[in-house]
């Protein structure tokens, strides 16, 4: 949701909270009045604890003879210190405001294309090439080398490093809820997930196979392989197709595992912490990481200049050359287990999540290709320490993944 979105949404919510304080809500109005600062407040506390109630009678004239406007900094900074452990105490037990935690519900089902619907035997057959390392050249590598289930399903590295041992141009992305993605890629050269498999399976840097004929013959020259067709597609027959469909439909089922932001999400108030909680309203809110990491899997499968690439690596503008705002323009990646998913960024160049999120607090090149979403957001030490408290409930605990290399 859009800032000025999220404060209208909350303002009506907010209030009765706000008249306890005797202060207005941030609702437009001019921003040097004596209680702009508290305004400011109230959205990220509330959000920060959604289960506030209404306060009874009395106890809103006791709050209301604390006046949280000041003329100084000093007694200003003291009065936004109380009304946070004030509000803080009155929320524990209240009724729920509207918040925003119904835009993360996980979704209850994969949805999968009507051309290449689920069946239990493809989403077999896909697991089985998706670890074997007949598809590569040397017999060494499989689509698990960079997607590795024990790293979330990436590989941990700055670039990926291909069967010849040379690195890549890219990091290797997650695959976790890829079923989720519309454009796939860093700068979105896949229309859809069918269409990824054969690139990194011939890419001469990567797993190096000489021709989709010489995988597909190698395939159907394995003795396991001819069940596991015939049960996916109703003949043991390899193509390169059905090898594009049985991958796509196993990595639809790759899905980010329940972390404490999902309990939290769906009521358990303890999963996560206060800090981690005034970080979901920084990141919907003041940060606005919410614009592009948005949705329960925390992408809006856009691309977007950031303001960090530079030089030739122009990411999606490499395909619209004509596009102002698409140069430079890098896929939004997912947060899912993003805690674990070190190093950062299309080009692995930032080591640690404190590191993002300064660089997002500095706004990246002024240029016109830069999204209009970033921009520097003058975050204080405190908000970027909550901001990273709350990142890291978006990881899951690991859930070991069965599986055999086949090396033939």
């Amino acid at each position: 949701m859009e800032p000025l979105r999220y404060r209208a949404v909350l303002a009506a919510a907010l209030a009765p909270l706000a008249l306890m304080f005797g202060c207005q809500t941030n609702t437009g109005t001019a921003p040097d009045q004596p209680d702009a600062g508290i305004r400011q407040l109230l959205p990220e506390t509330v959000a920060a604890h959604p289960t506030a109630r209404t306060v009874s009678a009395p106890g809103r004239q006791a709050l209301a003879t604390t006046r949280l406007a000041s003329t100084t900094s000093a007694r200003h900074a003291e009065a936004k210190a109380k009304a946070r452990t004030e509000l803080e105490n009155v929320v524990t037990n209240a009724k729920p405001l509207p918040d925003l935690r119904a835009r993360f519900h996980r979704p209850t089902a994969i949805e999968y294309p009507p051309d290449n619907p689920f069946s239990e035997a493809k989403a077999s057959l896909g697991k089985m090439l998706f670890f074997d390392t007949a598809l590569s050249r040397s017999r060494t590598y499989s689509c698990a080398t960079c997607h590795q289930p024990s790293r979330s399903w990436a590989d941990g590295l700055p670039l990926a490093i291909g069967e010849t041992g040379q690195p890549l141009t890219l990091r290797t992305p997650t695959l976790l809820d890829i079923w989720t993605v519309p454009v796939l890629g860093w700068d979105g050269k896949f229309p859809d997930l069918e269409s990824v498999a054969f690139t990194p399976i011939l890419s001469p840097g990567n797993m190096n196979m000489p021709s989709d004929t010489e995988v597909v013959n190698r395939i159907a020259a394995l003795p396991r392989y001819v069940p596991a067709f015939e049960a996916a597609f109703g003949t043991p027959e390899v193509t390169r197709r059905k090898i594009e469909l049985a991958l796509a439909t196993f990595e639809r089922t790759i899905i980010a595992g329940e972390a404490p932001f999902d309990r939290w999400v769906m009521g358990s108030e303890n999963a996560i912490d206060a800090p981690a909680k005034r970080g979901f309203a920084l990141f919907n809110g003041k940060a606005n990481c919410a614009s592009c990491h948005s949705g329960p899997s925390f992408t809006d499968g856009s691309f977007h200049d950031i303001g960090t690439a530079n030089g030739d690596d122009v990411g999606r503008g490499r395909d619209f050359p004509q596009s102002e705002k698409l140069r430079y323009a890098f896929k939004t990646p997912t947060l899912r287990d993003v805690a674990r998913r070190a190093p950062y960024m299309h080009d692995g160049s930032i080591k640690t999540l404190r590191e993002v999120i300064a660089l997002y607090d500095k706004g990246g090149i002024k240029r016109p290709s830069r999204s209009d979403e970033i921009r520097p957001l003058h975050l204080s030490s405190e908000e970027k320490s909550d901001l990273l408290a709350f990142l890291q409930t978006l990881t899951a605990t690991p859930v070991p993944t069965e599986h055999r290399a086949e090396q033939r």
